[in-house]
């Protein structure tokens, strides 16, 4: 864990260290995801039956590669009814909370007569990635679909790999909570390369979201512009503000809330506080041996895990908008004025009482952002992201007349003649 502060002498270069850290894994796996996709393109169903037999450790034929209505039905009656009613709220502040996202279409008449606009519509079909394996992930189903679903999306696909012949019954009802039109059991690079191309048992999409490995990172590189695609995430990451009038054990557990999802992951405290900075230091090391996932949290932490002390929170704000990070904690007096100067950051959680924690699950906000400092640019999924734009104008001969001259002159001055003249040829003609 690093511990810097605005006064040392070296705080700069070390700063810049930090936002330069590398914490994508080293592994080059953009040739063996090629090969995948190209294989899956070649040979279809086939080759996703070989991949899931290899890397799934199930045999795999076409016809079970699409989980069947009475898998998913025995699966949501499986879980118990203090989890399903958790899903179901979740599910419901989700759905309300993109519904208000919401756009209206546009429609307006200008001085010059025209009519201009522009309306909103879904897109077709939308492939969802959840990971599988080592964990099994209900919310992401929830965050990926719903937004889908509200948008209008009429064909939710959603790819999960089962290791071991193992589905997760309450991924399994999330995905039937949320409206998912059909599960196929596969995963990898395999997945991603059915749902932008198209096999015989599963059809192609227009958007494919969601987390996943390497590979799986890599996959959804590879296949935009033949697909859109929600951004190729990174490890996850959180920056905290805190004074000294917090529990230290609250932002240690905070902190590690991120550093148990894996090794990579980023925690880092800004706090204006030395004693404080010093107590979250030893709050943490006593929460790790107690985690179950401490081993995971522990390399974090020490590897990519940092204290930052600052003079005031005017420092703060500017480092927070360096690092521009995936989830944002501000726990001051007055946080939503701090938050206020906050330009950079996914998401933000405001209070002593609004841990990120509750951002992944409950509050409603999509908790699909943008990581490795990509929130400079882009934001978290929403309902925009399953959403086209089209725009239109309508004009009659009075409102060409009135800005069609300047058509001409523009075109004739780019070299484009017929572009000029079919504006020409309109002009000084009597209404139709």
């Amino acid at each position: 864990m690093k511990r810097l502060s605005t006064t040392d002498p070296d705080f700069a270069p070390a700063f810049e260290a930090l936002l330069a850290e590398a914490r994508e894994t080293t592994e080059r796996v953009d040739q063996a995801v090629a090969a995948i996709i190209a294989d899956v393109r070649a040979r279809g169903d086939a080759a996703l039956c070989e991949y899931t037999t290899q890397f799934d450790r199930l045999i795999m034929a076409p016809e079970r590669l699409r989980v069947t209505p009475a898998e998913i039905d025995a699966a949501a009656a499986s879980i118990p009814a203090e989890l399903a009613n958790a899903l179901d709220l979740a599910a419901h502040r989700i759905e309300a909370f993109h519904r208000a996202q919401l756009p209206a279409d546009l429609r307006t008449t200008d001085a010059a007569g025209l009519m201009l606009g522009m309306r909103w519509t879904p897109l077709d079909a939308v492939g969802i990635y959840v990971p599988g394996g080592k964990a099994a992930y209900p919310s992401s189903v929830l965050m990926n679909a719903l937004p889908a679903r509200v948008a209008g999306v009429q064909r939710i696909a959603m790819c999960v790999p089962t290791p071991d012949d193992v589905l997760n019954p309450l991924v399994l009802a999330a995905a039937r909570r949320a409206g998912v039109s059909e599960i196929y059991r596969v995963g990898g690079a395999q997945a991603i390369a059915a749902l932008a191309w198209g096999t015989s048992s599963i059809a192609a999409v227009d958007r494919i979201v969601g987390p996943g490995n390497a590979y799986v990172a890599e996959a959804k590189r590879q296949v935009f512009g033949r697909v859109g695609i929600d951004g190729v995430a990174g490890p996850s990451e959180v920056v905290v503000l805190a004074d000294r009038d917090n529990d230290p054990r609250l932002v240690a557990v905070d902190l590690l809330a991120q550093a148990e999802h894996d090794e990579a992951a980023q925690a880092v405290l800004i706090t204006d506080d030395a004693t404080f900075a010093s107590a979250v230091a030893e709050a943490v090391a006593a929460e790790i041996p107690t985690l179950p996932r401490s081993a995971i949290a522990g390399a974090s932490w020490q590897a990519h895990g940092a204290i930052i002390l600052v003079r005031n929170w005017d420092e703060a704000v500017g480092l927070v908008d360096r690092l521009a990070p995936e989830h944002l904690q501000i726990m001051v007096r007055d946080p939503e004025a701090l938050f206020a100067r906050v330009r950079h950051a996914g998401a933000a959680f405001l209070g002593r009482f609004c841990p990120e924690a509750v951002g992944d699950y409950v509050a409603g906000p999509n908790h699909v952002l943008p990581t490795g400092r990509t929130a400079r640019f882009a934001s978290g999924l929403s309902v925009y992201d399953f959403l086209k734009r089209t725009t239109w104008v309508a004009a009659d001969a009075r409102a060409l007349g009135e800005i069609g001259p300047a058509a001409v002159a523009l075109a004739e001055a780019e070299g484009l003649h017929a572009h000029a003249r079919s504006v020409a040829l309109r002009l000084n003609r009597p209404a139709m």
